[in-house]
């Protein structure tokens, strides 16, 4: 066998060999498409630190190793909020083992009515794992600011009081502790179930 041709020989399993590489260990770093925004924040998520509905102070440093997902929102919510809580609770359900390392946060922006008692009575009908926030509404406003989350009473009626009109968002934290994904209050279980699957 000629030099040229072992040498055509040894470029072509090369060729071979790098093709069947390519196919095997591509998919492990194939980008996973995410629902809603993905944040490429260089610090890590501003901190929330506020009365619990368990009756303790918690912040989400006490969530370490852990996936975090923020949603802002209040018990005496008509709509949207037991939307979404249903929805989580659907992803989290699917999500088995899993949501082991998973913690649910609903920061409260109605201070004035939901009491840690009140969170913990509503958020059980959900999930009993879920854990509500609250505190004056000064602490309320801030940690909203820096979150991006707008909230203001407004009329109601006679049955429900006054409404609270507000941003619906889910803020996921990862593991590391940054905020790295901010997804649309209609999200659906199944992009909801393969987005934390993913960071999970």
């Amino acid at each position: 066998m000629t030099t040229v041709r072992r040498t055509l020989l040894a470029l072509a399993a090369g060729v071979a060999l790098a093709a069947v590489a390519w196919f095997v260990v591509l998919p492990r770093f194939q980008s996973h498409v995410f629902t809603g925004t993905v944040i490429q924040s260089q610090t890590p998520a501003p901190d929330i630190a506020l009365a619990t509905s368990t009756g303790a102070t918690a912040s989400l440093g006490d969530f370490e190793d852990q996936v975090v997902v923020v949603y802002f929102g209040y018990t005496f919510c008509p709509d949207v909020c037991p939307t979404t809580l249903s929805t989580l609770k659907k992803a989290v359900d699917k999500l088995g083992g899993a949501s082991d390392d998973l913690q649910v946060v609903m920061v409260s922006v109605d201070p004035a009515r939901d009491t840690p008692e009140m969170l913990r009575e509503y958020l059980g009908f959900f999930d009993p794992d879920f854990l509500g926030m609250t505190g004056s509404e000064d602490d309320i406003a801030s940690v909203a600011t820096v979150y991006g989350v707008f909230f203001a009473a407004e009329p109601g009626t006679a049955d429900t009081g006054y409404l609270v009109s507000h941003t619906a968002r889910l803020m996921v934290i990862d593991r590391d502790g940054y905020l790295k994904l901010v997804m649309p209050g209609d999200v659906t279980v199944d992009q909801l179930v393969s987005d934390l699957e993913y960071l999970l």
